[in-house]
């Protein structure tokens, strides 16, 4: 057990027990530091679980109390209901208006797609990249086109194994990141005019590919804590001729589902039977809460028909680039289409990781990062329950860095991205999931930066500016 996690149940069997009473203090940070021979950070750690779960209060100047009464969480939002069948797209435009928002370094990014770069190890990333730089082959020029670097294809496969997953290097192929494999992914399934069935709602650059390629998506129900509706696919598949689904079963983006184990089986199931691929974007599916890792649903599937797409973006090294699918009966296909479209995926970097994750370093950063996450996650839910007013309804996610939030219905969450925006802090509004624009009330927050009095004072903001448009 962590430190933080060893002080969190000890102050609540106090407070359980009586010993701290509703409305008293706790002891300040500085002194629970010193009684407890712990740093600040672990202390706060602490503290913003204990907030997170109702049992204590943060007092502006003044410092945490015990709650007089404990609080009910927020109500999570109800499965989606996506209006109509199958529709064009034409998001782009609206997409790409809303994002240059959070390219400003002085704007709060709550909307932003990306965690902070300083929770990665970027510096012993660099040292790793100079000297593969320096030592390379050069006939990796050349052995390491598609379907990419031997190595690092069997350090992924490696990496799968422990997941319960046995795949050969062969089927993996290396690409510039996972949005580059979910295009091939598509291009490799479709045609144009093709029709798509996508979560609802779903990750905006997900849209922006499916409406580059010409193709047509029919939006299916989604529960912001058990993910895609498998009753509604289901009666999608029937009715419609789906060439192929696209899907997060892993903390979706945007509402952190986490779809359960027997969904999952089901689900592959579902699409065997109807001989349907599912491109699987699992790029968050290392960022779990707690000490149990979610069931690939590549380790279900017998048929070759789960094209599983992932990267190093959001887990080990952004702005490196490199992603991967491992793409079952379709792998010759998606590297032929690689190279015929970018060739290939900068060497060097691929040599770099491969040495990265040989040496082992990988998981030991990646335990640091889950708890630093699962602690952000817990300061910034504290935080809406405490400023948003009533009628907000929060999805809990249990892993990632992103948490989707439905208002007030009153709210129309384009004028309140106008006002935060003005306020230097950006948020990412409901209708960039949408391929209908729908969602106009919902939210989606990242809290994939160390909590700070600058998100503490933005969450703050947004809670005013809300309870202004209700």
């Amino acid at each position: 057990m962590k430190l933080y996690e060893r002080l969190t149940l000890d102050i609540e069997q106090r407070i359980r027990e009586g010993v701290l009473r509703a409305g008293e203090r706790l002891p300040s940070v500085r002194q629970s530091c010193t009684a407890n021979r712990l740093s600040p950070s672990t202390v706060l750690k602490a503290y913003y679980l204990l907030e997170s779960r109702g049992l204590i209060e943060a007092r502006p100047k003044s410092g945490y109390y015990v709650r007089p009464r404990l609080r009910q969480p927020l109500p999570e939002p109800e499965i989606t209901q996506p209006v109509g069948l199958s529709t064009e797209l034409n998001v782009s435009d609206f997409i790409f208006e809303i994002l240059e928002s959070v390219k400003d370094p002085a704007v709060v990014p709550l909307g932003s797609s990306f965690a902070s770069p300083y929770l990665y190890p970027l510096a012993k990333l660099g040292r790793f990249l100079a000297a593969a730089a320096r030592n390379m082959d050069p006939r990796a020029t050349v052995t390491d086109l598609p379907p990419g670097n031997e190595e690092l294809r069997r350090q992924i496969a490696l990496r799968y194994l422990t997941g319960g997953v046995a795949l050969q290097p062969g089927e993996i192929v290396i690409t510039s990141g996972a949005m580059e494999a979910l295009n091939l992914c598509l291009q490799a399934l479709t045609r144009p005019g093709d029709l798509i069935a996508i979560e609802s709602p779903t990750f905006y650059a997900g849209l922006q590919a499916i409406e580059r390629l010409g193709l047509r998506v029919i939006e299916i129900p989604t529960h912001p804590r058990d993910g895609v509706s498998i009753p509604a696919l289901a009666d999608a598949l029937r009715h419609h001729p789906v060439k192929a689904c696209l899907l997060m079963l892993n903390f979706q983006n945007p509402m952190g589902a986490l779809v359960p184990d027997d969904n999952r089986r089901a689900l592959i199931e579902l699409l065997r039977r109807h001989e349907v691929p599912l491109i699987e974007d699992d790029t968050y599916a290392e960022l779990y809460f707690g000490k149990q890792a979610p069931l690939a649903a590549k380790a279900l599937d017998t048929s070759g028909l789960v094209l599983h797409v992932s990267s190093f973006s959001k887990s080990l090294a952004p702005g490196y680039r490199v992603g991967w699918v491992a793409a079952g009966r379709f792998a010759r296909q998606i590297q032929r289409l690689k190279l015929s479209t970018s060739l290939a995926t900068t060497i060097p970097v691929q040599i770099a990781l491969a040495d990265f994750l040989r040496e082992g370093a990988f998981d030991t950063h990646l335990r640091r990062l889950r708890a630093a996450l699962e602690v952000q996650e817990a300061a910034m839910a504290a935080a809406i329950e405490r400023h948003f007013p009533p009628g907000t309804r929060l999805a809990r996610p249990r892993g990632g860095y992103l948490v989707w939030v439905e208002l007030p219905p009153s709210v129309d969450v384009l004028a309140l991205h106008r006002l935060a925006l003005a306020q230097g802090i950006s948020i990412a509004p409901g209708p960039i999931f949408s391929a209908k624009r729908e969602y106009r009330n919902c939210i989606r927050l990242n809290f994939g930066h160390p909590w700070s009095e600058d998100f503490e004072r933005a969450i703050a903001t947004l809670g005013l500016m809300i309870a202004a448009l209700v």
